[in-house]
C-alpha cells in the first residue's frame, strides 16, 4: 500500500494512472470475492483506502489550484 508521503511526490498524471490501476484491482477483488476465490480478504480494504487517499489528494490539489486562480 502506498504511503501518503509517496503519493504527494507523484504528479497528477501518475496519480490518475495509479487510481485507474487500483480501481481495476478493486474490480478483480470484488469478482474473486463473489466467486469465493479471494486469497487475502484484507486486500479489499487496503485498495479501498488507497483509492480514497488518492482522491483526497487530487481534491486537495484542485482546491489549491482554484484558490490560486
Amino acid at each position: 500500500m502506498a504511503d501518503i508521503e509517496d503519493l504527494r511526490t507523484k504528479t497528477d498524471d501518475q496519480l490518475s494512472a495509479e487510481l485507474t490501476e487500483l480501481k481495476r484491482e478493486q474490480f478483480n477483488l470484488r469478482f474473486q470475492a463473489a466467486t469465493n476465490q479471494l486469497e487475502k480478504p484484507s486486500r479489499i480494504r487496503e485498495v479501498r483506502r488507497a483509492i480514497a487517499q488518492i482522491k483526497t489528494l487530487q481534491n486537495e490539489r484542485a482546491a489549491t489550484a482554484a484558490a490560486k486562480a
